[in-house]
């Protein structure tokens, strides 16, 4: 008999490599990359079962809501791999992630390869030799509600996108989507803008002092009391400009000013010192939304990049598993930190006891570890930082010091606060106030300190624990060397940024850590929101995509509902809720609901998701206003809309009868700046653009040249028809003609861009002739006799002979090459658009042997050894790509094998007679997704 062999399965190459490197022989270390089938698209279902109940859907929804899965025609070759390696098998170890995808990837595998050998599930939360060998000794069974509750939120997913995505589409705009997490997520940055939008400013002034004791010791306070009330502060006002705090007076710039001249010659007293202890605790170890925010606010990382660099650390063996709802630690991982803590920093830096906390987040379920260095003792930052390239070392330094840090002492110290009393000449009696805290025992605070998002009240903002105040007594006189008037301005709620988005779902309990990054992405890659710098400036799209579910499915996008839906999949992988119930709640509704309930519901079907269900709510929905939905009224008359090809404003003509004001918005104009001033400018702008600049008259044709700024830039064009424009022309052709066999229309204008080199205000007549008269003849080739012609075109000048084209080195070359350079250029080899050289050269691939280098492709920085090419993941930069990252990328590419085309690609069904009671509880589907812009799925964080 021949040696026994193991065949282990995971998610990556990645983590297969690294295992396989702690096994030894007898283990073969296969990785499926990601999931190996889903969904299909309903238009890539067999012709037979597009007719039957699957069709809408790719679920039966009148069956227990089946799921009709197919293997991904990209997996195929994968399976076939991972078949053959099956057979020469003894035992079978599934050992993808220990997590609601993790196990269905694994029960995915399990359906599709059919072993007949002993199968085990194998988990672990690091890749360490220990872990590792724990998690062989120590297998266990399939999941199979872990299994359930990931293929109840797959389904789920698909029902919302499917049914809500085409009213999106029919109301709003094409490639919209909707989503359980995705539509709340951006429902919350509209409402932020539309506070910001509605927010008044209010002014206030303060006194800011600068006072010296008599050794000469200087410090500043500020004015708190006038006459023994409060002086208002930012706080104090609230988002309409009120000032809301009884008992307080808001002091205006006069009243300041005078008081500062008033105070020039007064004498100053310490009326009052008072001390108080300073504590302060470390945070609690990374859970996997408290490592997205702080990542950027500390690394400038986004949330799809923090989990694209963690998911490297911890498939290397660097970090515990990243996908975590949990802060708790391991005894091994306390005993580690602390020994770790004492040696850096001193045995007084260490509690006597492990310090451990409580996750307080709403509705957390996951059973790993916090996020925290592998391995029984920690690696330093020094030590990994050879190995790792720059952001992979940052984030682990970030890991590090979070860990070390969590099991250090309190910061503690003492918090002074001075008040200084005086009389002006005026006879009113001023306070100021001054506070200083002094740390006497830094504890945590010399490993770690946690990064805070900004403040939005100026006194808030430039805090310094170490700030010191000098040594006073009450009843001291003080010389004041300054009495500055200070003026201030509220201001409006911040917006979010990433990671206070993050933190703000997670409060509610809405969305998983696996799920956080993808609905960054989704909301962003779908133009609900862009970035300016780290703050999330919403669309008007999405303010028209939150009206419409705000006001016709409020329960979709209400905080609360969405909150319960996260619940009830945690019931459901905890086995407390059955799968298919909960279903068939959400789609067909209750169907037990009162009398009154019933009625309320047809009142307002919006809000009754839980009682008509969400197939009712759609078909009830057949009339709703595009118009109305895609309008926002900013005041005088000026609607804001979202047409077809981006927001513009409309607004009645300037004369009674007048056609509408028509302009566009300004791409990078946020929401809350467009105010109605602003708009009034744009329709100004816009009227004064339509009357062209007028170039001259074309010898050629008799037509008038114009020079005009469009939407794609500025043009050229003539003018055909007359002042009423070229659609007046074609009516009254249309109206004359009568048809087909009427009276020949209007020629139509030919157009033009510019040349970069070309300014709307200085483009002359003849530029614009030569640009019209595009495409130029060259010549004819005399060795091919065809006509050889020079022109612009979308990806820039090129010069074309029948089918083949040669790009130009500029766009004046196109007026100015001459028949013999054009032939010399059909001539040489044709290199393809965009070729150039390396940007950098990281070296020897370890799979091919040959150089691997970074070149920029049309589609952006990619990776290659001449072999194979791999795309940088977005926010990866050319410049910081590694050898050892850049070989990653090109063995999960070569893992994956050749794409295959999606026609005709095999298909394997999980039918519903072919399972047992177990085998239906533990249907799952994830990761290679078979969707279209219509799939609600929110993304999943599994590894492909």
């Amino acid at each position: 008999m021949g040696v026994p062999r193991k065949l282990v399965i995971v998610e990556s190459p990645a983590k297969a490599r690294t295992i396989e490197g702690y096994l030894g022989d007898g283990f073969i270390v296969q990785a499926s990359v990601g999931h190996i089938r889903d969904l299909p698209q309903p238009s890539d279902l067999p012709a037979e079962v597009k007719k039957g109940p699957f069709r809408k859907f790719a679920v039966n929804v009148e069956d227990r809501f089946q799921p009709y899965y197919v293997i991904d025609p990209a997996k195929k070759a994968k399976v076939t791999e991972l078949r053959r390696a099956l057979k020469d098998a003894d035992e079978l170890y599934l050992a993808t992630d220990e997590d609601r995808e993790g196990e269905a990837i694994a029960w995915h595998l399990l359906e599709v390869l059919k072993p007949k050998i002993p199968v085990k599930r194998m988990v672990f939360h690091e890749i360490t030799k220990k872990a590792i060998a724990d998690a062989l000794s120590q297998p266990r069974s399939l999941d199979a509600h872990l299994v359930d509750a990931q293929e109840t939120r797959r389904i789920l997913d698909r029902l919302y996108g499917y049914e809500m995505s085409p009213v999106l589409w029919r109301k709003v705009g094409k490639g919209l989507s909707a989503g359980r997490v995705q539509s709340v997520a951006t429902r919350m940055v509209v409402e932020r803008e539309r506070e910001r939008i509605a927010f008044v400013a209010a002014s206030y002034w303060l006194l800011a002092g600068t006072f010296e004791t008599g050794n000469a010791d200087r410090f500043t306070a500020r004015l708190v009391a006038l006459d023994g009330q409060r002086v208002a502060t930012g706080r104090d006002f609230d988002d309409a400009g009120h000032l809301t705090s009884s008992g307080v007076i808001a002091v205006d710039q006069s009243t300041a000013e005078s008081l500062a001249q008033a105070l020039a010659s007064a004498d100053f007293t310490v009326g009052d010192l008072s001390t108080k202890p300073y504590r302060r605790r470390p945070a609690a170890p990374f859970t996997t939304s408290t490592l997205q925010q702080e990542a950027a606010r500390k690394l400038r990382l986004n949330s799809r990049r923090t989990m694209q660099v963690a998911q490297r650390l911890y498939e290397n063996g660097y970090i515990t598993y990243m996908r975590t709802d949990s802060v708790h630690l391991s005894d091994q991982a306390l005993t580690a930190a602390r020994h770790q803590a004492a040696a850096l920093y001193g045995a007084a830096s260490v509690p006597p006891q492990p310090r451990e906390y409580a996750t307080t987040t709403k509705g957390a379920q996951e059973a790993h570890e916090a996020i925290r260095p592998a391995g029984e003792t920690f690696r330093t930052p020094s030590e990994v930082a050879g190995h790792l390239d720059a952001e992979g070392a940052r984030l682990y330094e970030l890991i590090w010091k979070r860990t070390i840090a969590s099991q250090m002492t309190d910061a503690q110290g003492h918090t002074a606060t001075v008040r200084i009393d005086a009389t002006a000449d005026d006879a009113r009696r001023v306070a100021f106030q001054a506070s200083g805290t002094v740390i006497a025992h830094r504890g945590f605070l010399a490993a770690y300190e946690e990064g805070r998002d900004a403040a939005r009240y100026t006194q808030d903002r430039g805090r310094e624990d170490d700030a010191r105040l000098p040594q006073m007594a009450v009843g001291e006189q003080l010389t004041a060397a300054a009495i500055d008037a200070e003026g201030h301005e509220t201001t409006a709620p911040p917006r979010y940024t990433e990671a206070s988005l993050v933190a703000a779902l997670e409060k509610r309990g809405i969305g998983r850590p696996s799920t956080y990054a993808s609905i960054m992405s989704v909301i962003e890659d779908r133009g609900y929101v862009e970035r300016r710098g780290q703050a999330l400036v919403p669309s008007w799209v999405a303010f028209a995509v939150i009206g419409l579910l705000e006001g016709h499915f409020g329960d979709l996008v209400d905080y609360d509902f969405t909150a319960e839906m996260e619940a009830s999949l945690d019931r459901i992988a905890e086995g407390a809720e059955a799968r298919e119930s909960w279903l068939r709640s959400f789609y067909y509704g209750t169907g037990d609901a009162c009398e009154d309930d019933l009625a309320r519901a047809v009142r307002d079907p919006g809000h009754h998701l839980a009682v008509l269900g969400l197939k009712r709510m759609v078909e009830d929905q057949d009339e709703i206003d595009a118009r109305a939905i895609n309008t926002v009224n900013l005041g005088d008359g000026i609607d804001l809309r979202v047409g077809r090809y981006g927001p513009y404003l409309e607004a009645p003509g300037v004369e009674p009868g007048a056609a509408p004001r028509r302009a566009p918005v300004p791409g990078g104009l946020a929401p809350d700046e467009l105010t109605r001033a602003r708009a009034e400018e744009l329709l100004a702008e816009a009227a004064k653009g339509v009357e062209s600049r007028t170039l001259g008259v074309d010898p050629a044709t008799g037509y008038t040249v114009v020079a005009r700024d469009g939407r794609f830039g500025p043009y050229v064009t003539e003018v055909v028809a007359d002042d009423a424009g070229a659609s007046a022309s074609k009516a009254a052709a249309a109206s004359a003609g009568g048809g087909k066999g009427g009276k020949k229309a209007a020629p139509k204008p030919r157009n033009a861009s510019l040349l970069k080199s070309m300014a709307l205000d200085t483009v002359t007549l003849d530029d614009a002739v030569k640009l019209l008269g595009l495409p130029r003849t060259v010549g004819t080739d005399p060795a091919t006799g065809e006509e050889i012609t020079a022109q612009n075109g979308r990806f820039g000048p090129y010069l074309r002979r029948g089918t083949v084209s040669r790009s130009l080195a500029s766009e004046e070359a196109i007026f100015t090459i001459a028949l013999d350079e054009a032939v010399a250029l059909f001539a040489a080899p044709k290199t393809r658009r965009g070729a150039q050289s390396a940007l950098k050269e990281l070296g020897e691939d370890p799979h091919s042997g040959k150089p691997v280098v970074v070149k920029s492709g049309r589609y952006g920085p990619y990776v290659t050894d001449g072999e194979i090419n791999a795309t940088l993941p977005r926010g990866e930069s050319p410049e910081e790509i590694t050898l050892e990252r850049a070989a990653g990328l090109l063995a999960d590419k070569r893992a994956k094998g050749p794409a295959t085309p999606r026609a005709g690609a095999a298909r394997a069904r999980t039918g519903s007679g072919s399972r047992g009671t177990a085998s239906r509880t533990a249907r799952a589907s994830k990761g290679v997704r078979s969707r279209g812009s219509a799939d609600g799925a929110e993304g999943t964080g599994s590894t492909a």
